[in-house]
């Protein structure tokens, strides 16, 4: 964990506390979908993004180096910008 010293400090626990949110809205987000959906979109299958979502919060909850911090974070992004739009979207159907 960082230690709050001047505004380097706040600034990094602003975003591992960011980060932290993301990663636990995006466990509960997979948790919730159905498993064929993930396949439906040509993307991992659920479990395997389950994992790696587990793997990168635990990542974050643990005070390691910052450079695998960035890899954590960076699956994350991956699967709230490129996964969860396109699960979500075959899951409503069309829109009009």
């Amino acid at each position: 964990m960082y230690t709050v010293y001047g505004l380097q400090g706040i600034i990094m626990l602003a975003l591992q506390l960011i980060a932290l949110g993301a990663g636990v809205f995006a466990v509960f987000h997979a948790l919730r979908q159905r498993t064929d959906a993930f396949t439906a979109v040509e993307k991992l299958s659920k479990p395997i993004w389950l994992g790696i979502l587990v793997a990168s919060l635990l990542v974050l909850l643990l005070p390691l180096g910052m450079f695998i911090w960035v890899i954590a974070v960076v699956a994350i992004c991956v699967y709230l910008v490129d996964v969860r739009p396109r699960v979500d979207e075959i899951q409503r159907g069309p829109r009009w």
